[in-house]
């Protein structure tokens, strides 16, 4: 098993660019499709805990009920919110990753480069064509 997880979302751009940099440094991790197995309460709660963030933070407003929910609304608790992303997990910000660095959420994908243990093996693109590895594998 790896030491890195990631929580995976295989229709989302950033996600996947995201797994592929961490495939590009060598290692496969251990993927978590969140939408078909998603976190508990408590693993989500240890990441916040380690990203030092808030359940705000990590909470994802484009294509979830975020709207119809009134999540916007700052009377919600921490625990109300952690478990409306039990009973939607769309809700989770994605991807998360946790590697023996750290864990981040990976938004823009190139933060996932400032806590990977590995350095990069070669060039990479995003799938947008932008480029942030070179063939040295050095950052762009």
């Amino acid at each position: 098993m790896s030491d890195i997880t990631i929580t995976h979302n295989p229709a989302c751009g950033t996600s996947r660019n995201v797994l592929a940099l961490i495939r590009n440094s060598g290692v496969e991790p251990t993927v978590i499709e969140y939408l078909k197995t998603p976190p508990s309460t408590a693993q989500i709660q240890a990441w916040l805990q380690a990203m030092g963030a808030t359940v705000r933070q990590v909470l994802r407003e484009k294509g979830t009920p975020y709207a119809e929910l009134d999540l916007g609304k700052p009377t919600w608790t921490d625990a109300e919110l952690l478990a409306l992303i039990q009973q939607h997990p769309i809700l989770l910000n994605r991807p998360i990753v946790a590697t023996p660095l750290g864990v981040r959420l990976c938004r823009p994908s190139e933060f996932v480069l400032d806590i990977l243990p590995k350095p990069q093996q070669g060039a990479f693109s995003k799938e947008d064509g932008e480029v942030l590895i070179d063939a040295n594998g050095r950052r762009v």
